[in-house]
């Protein structure tokens, strides 16, 4: 098996990701992907259901920044393909959703205030709030990538049980 490349897991996307086509069978993967699940000794849990899994560590394992695995099987003419997403857990990517876009209604509401203040000729002082709050936006991803940092670790696992169940070269 390859040993995980910054190509895999790139260092700035928040949420790497993953295609291989293959020419096994959509169920035999699910199959082999099953088994490795059911097995006592794995280091990670999860269910795959309809050509979909979930992969993550157990939950006492587990810490805020802990990425899970977003697993989709794809039948194809020559077997299937399979996409894998890693990221964090939905309550933490929803988080971050909720503050980008408050931010982000924030900077157009200011910025339709302070456009018309200026249009009116007066003091547009508001206007100032919009690099303070670029800068807090800019913020947010820097704690996002260190987060994910923190997670590094587990996403290697969560890549090699997947490779090593599977068989295949991701």
């Amino acid at each position: 098996m390859s040993e995980l490349s910054q190509d895999q897991i790139t260092l700035y996307k928040v949420r790497p990701r993953f295609r291989i086509e293959t020419d096994l069978e959509e169920k035999d993967l699910a199959e082999k992907i099953k088994a490795c699940l059911r097995n006592e000794d794995a280091p990670v849990k999860g269910e795959i259901e309809h050509g979909h899994a979930i992969i993550s560590l157990p939950i006492e394992e587990q810490h805020y920044w802990s990425p899970q695995l977003s697993l989709s099987l794809e039948k194809t003419e020559e077997g299937c393909i399979l996409r894998g997403l890693f990221g964090p857990r939905p309550v933490v990517w929803t988080m971050f959703v909720f503050f980008y876009a408050i931010i982000g209604f924030a900077i157009l509401i200011i910025g339709i205030i302070g456009g018309s203040f200026l249009s009116l000729g007066k003091p547009a002082d508001i206007l100032w709030a919009i690099p303070v709050l670029l800068i807090i936006f800019l913020s947010l991803y820097l704690v996002s990538f260190f987060g994910k940092k923190l997670g590094e670790e587990q996403m290697v696992t969560l890549h090699k049980f997947i490779e090593n169940c599977t068989g295949l070269e991701i």
